[in-house]
């Protein structure tokens, strides 16, 4: 089964068997939250839906997003993402990966962030 690897420059920090997540966060400057949903292919990861409460600062909504139940739901077409690469810092908060109904932030599996590591992979890969 392909799973989803978290690290960085190919060195896996950590391994999860899910075929699918949301990736969430809260904006630094704005305070809204922002999730974005991933499938995992052998290809690499697939952005399906993403929806965010609010724009400003960056986040501008794009023209054919869709207002329902307080937040812009919308897709972008992107080839598979292999890695995605996220900045980390202790100043921005955490990332959340949200799966199986619950969410959990990126520190539950690689410590708080650090300024010494300021960023993190995921990519798709096989146990």
């Amino acid at each position: 089964m392909i799973g989803l690897c978290l690290g960085l420059a190919g060195t896996v920090w950590a391994q999860l068997p899910v075929p699918a997540f949301t990736l969430a966060w809260t904006h630094t400057i704005e305070k809204v939250r922002w999730e974005e949903d991933y499938r995992v292919t052998p290809q690499g990861l697939l952005l399906g839906e993403a929806r965010v409460k609010g724009s400003g600062a960056g986040m501008e909504i794009p023209a054919d997003a869709v207002l329902q139940g307080g937040s812009w739901h919308y897709r972008r077409q992107l080839p598979p993402l292999q890695p995605l690469r996220l900045g980390r810092t202790p100043e921005a908060g955490d990332y959340q990966l949200c799966f199986d109904g619950a969410c959990h932030p990126l520190g539950d599996w690689l410590g708080p962030p650090r300024a010494e590591r300021p960023a993190v992979e995921l990519w798709s890969c096989a146990p």
